[in-house]
């Protein structure tokens, strides 16, 4: 009895030629990959076939307006069916990206007949067979005149019998005939993968320089007499913009400006002592002033803010804005909603806390009580401030809210405002730290402060410029307003100006807080923060004593921040994350790395970046570079350009360096041409 097919195959249609684990491929494709405008990534697929046929891959970029743009891949690693491509996208917007695998006629013809016309099997029928497939090649592909007769060419050659075997096989292999179809190939039973999107955002998205303020004590004054702080304003704040600008900053990032609750206010260092003329925390927002769309009274008026962007934007400055999710106790929603919070058992509203942190000033919002209202809400609020030219927001512990709420937040903001920025400031567990960056979030605070070995920072940048550059985006502090570690208490100097080397040229995007040029580096007993902590009271850093003239010239470490973002804006290589490579030093208390531009010129852009990272020590080693990962040969030798000294030298694959507090703890060096 002959058994009748029950199913119509093929019943889980893998394709003719299988496609398989494409990538990046973010949660299987349910979240898409991203990239900024030319930024260079490695989509890497396994394509297979049965038999000895050649077989090859190509990937399909599709753009905003439908239009595909096709690419050829390479096989890595034959007989292991990698392919591999680098491609760009060179404008904003959702594309997509697909891989799509096909039978080469082409290279199973020129495989076969090169093996067997030199052994004289088959000649003139293989010559025939390589004929016919450039035929097809001619007929079947779109080409241009010049293009046909490079084929038509080869096809004559492949067919005059009063030549050679050889020649006329030499005619159908030409390297020219092999560019042809290598650039448009004829493609049998193609097979393509799922379709992946992908997001294609602007520049700053990916690499900028942050400058962290507290506007309000920018300009505060202290009256001796009557023993009284008298607050900033947004007007006084931008009197500072100039130097930010100076210095190099891309973004200038404002922590929050709303009205300060009174109940429960913070006194100096986090106590709960207060006295009427503390300012508070400014993250205890909301007051009978009002609440996240409204701005401090003391600060001054929309106006003044107003002013303040557009002072900014003419200095070549985005201002950034911290979005905290959280109330005061005088929080106009406390009133109007008191559902969005948290009651306890004793009919109190819960306040924030982080054991054993508490925040008696701070009530968290419950996103499960009235999500609606609440996102909506949320959603007002934040159009506000991009009505008013706001087009980046920092979050505060977005890991404290639902993912899915900043999803949504993020996805309906873009649809109006594709140009808004989220930073992630996330110091939690990783899986949190990830999915915030699948969901939208474009950048995300990091480890890095605690990041301090050379094998901690090889280990932490393996594994942010790997797979998960497709979706997070690091962004490195050497401080903040909230991290003082121990190695910035105690290391001096070259601590100080390591961390800021270091933290630009590691990853795109970096910040710095206000008061690092002075290295504020004293903490509160029991705490990794600064004490007298710019949170909960007025700071006037007497900018002048810095500058030529004042009393305290010299002490400032501006200029080296101003050296380090020249550095930056020099080298486009030091934009982009995925293109780092790390380098063997003899001794285990130096880090060096190299990243690798291809400029659209066709030429390199190379930075080398070698660390001292003990900074109570001058220390001298040998360094051994990569000499392919910088795009030289092995014996080679180069100018290597010192932009911290000036110097200039002639370096080989092995390096002599010394660097520490007594010199200068790193070497960032631009590679010349070949020697």
């Amino acid at each position: 009895m002959t058994a009748a097919p029950r199913t119509t195959a093929p019943q889980h249609p893998i394709g003719r030629i299988p496609v398989l684990d494409v990538r990046p491929c973010v949660d299987g494709g349910a979240r898409p990959a991203k990239c900024v405008v030319d930024e260079v990534f490695t989509v890497v697929a396994t394509v297979l076939r049965e038999g000895h046929d050649a077989v090859n891959a190509s990937v399909v970029l599709t753009d905003p307006d439908g239009v595909e743009h096709v690419r050829p891949m390479v096989c890595t690693n034959p007989g292991l069916n990698t392919w591999e491509a680098e491609v760009a996208a060179d404008r904003t917007g959702w594309w997509s990206y697909r891989v799509e695998g096909w039978s080469d006629p082409y290279g199973t013809w020129e495989h076969d007949a090169t093996i067997k016309v030199q052994a004289d099997v088959d000649t003139e029928l293989m010559l025939e067979e390589g004929a016919r497939v450039l035929e097809r090649a001619r007929d079947e592909v779109a080409r241009t005149p010049a293009q046909v007769a490079v084929l038509d060419d080869a096809i004559h050659g492949l067919r005059d019998a009063t030549r050679p075997a050889a020649v006329r096989l030499k005619a159908g292999t030409d390297t020219s005939v092999e560019a042809e179809l290598a650039t448009r190939p004829l493609r049998d039973w193609v097979t393509p993968s799922a379709e992946l999107a992908l997001l294609v955002e602007r520049e700053l998205a990916l690499s900028g320089a942050w400058y962290e303020i507290f506007p309000r004590s920018e300009g505060a004054t202290y009256d001796d007499k009557e023993h009284r702080w008298s607050s900033g304003t947004l007007r006084t704040a931008a009197q500072r913009l100039p130097a930010v600008a100076a210095m190099g900053f891309d973004v200038v990032y404002l922590t929050p400006i709303h009205p300060i609750g009174q109940a429960a206010k913070k006194g100096p260092n986090n106590t709960l002592d207060s006295r009427p003329e503390d300012p508070g925390s400014p993250y205890a927002i909301g007051s009978p002033d009002g609440g996240h769309d409204a701005i401090h009274p003391e600060l001054g008026t929309f106006a003044d803010f107003d002013a303040f962007v557009a002072e900014a934007e003419r200095l070549g400055l985005e201002v950034a804005m911290d979005l905290a999710l959280q109330c005061s106790p005088d929080h106009p929603w406390v009133r109007s909603h008191p559902e969005w919070f948290t009651t306890r058992a004793d009919g109190t509203i819960a306040y924030a806390e982080n054991p054993p942190k508490k925040y008696q000033d701070i009530y968290p919002v419950n996103f499960d009580n009235d999500p609606a209202g609440i996102y909506a809400e949320v959603r007002r609020v934040v159009q506000v401030w991009i009505d008013h030219g706001v087009k980046i927001f920092r979050v505060d512990n977005p890991h404290t809210k639902p993912v899915e709420f900043w999803q949504w937040l993020i996805q309906d903001v873009a649809k109006d405002h594709p140009e808004v920025i989220w930073l992630a400031e996330a110091f939690t567990k990783p899986a949190m730290m990830h999915t915030l960056g699948k969901v939208g979030f474009q950048q995300s605070y990091t480890y890095y402060a605690w990041r301090n070995s050379a094998h901690e920072l090889r280990e932490y940048l393996t594994e942010l410029s790997g797979e998960a550059a497709a979706y997070m985006r690091p962004s490195f502090w050497p401080t903040t307003h909230d991290i003082l570690t121990p190695y910035m208490q105690f290391g001096g100097p070259a601590a100080w100006k390591l961390r800021a080397v270091l933290a630009a040229t590691l990853v795109p995007t970096y910040g710095i807080y206000a008061g690092y040029e002075l290295m504020e580096h004293v903490a509160r007993p029991g705490a990794e923060e600064q004490i007298d902590n710019e949170k909960y009271e007025y700071k006037n850093r007497r900018w002048e004593d810095y500058e030529p003239g004042g009393a305290k010239e010299g002490r400032s470490l501006a200029g080296w921040l101003t050296m380090v973002n020249d550095i930056r804006r020099a080298h486009p290589a030091l934009h982009r994350l995925r293109d780092i490579r790390f380098h063997h030093v003899d001794d285990e208390n130096f880090l060096a790395f190299s990243k690798r531009r291809v400029l659209p010129d066709g030429t390199d852009d190379v930075v080398v970046v070698v660390a001292n990272l003990d900074p109570h020590s001058t220390r001298a080693t040998t360094l051994r570079l990569d000499m392919a990962a910088l795009g030289l040969e092995a014996g080679d030798s180069f100018e290597a350009l010192d932009h911290v000294t000036g110097s200039t030298w002639v370096w080989q694959r092995d390096v002599y360096v010394r660097l520490g507090p007594e010199v200068e703890p790193v070497h960032v060096v631009a590679v010349r041409k070949p020697w």
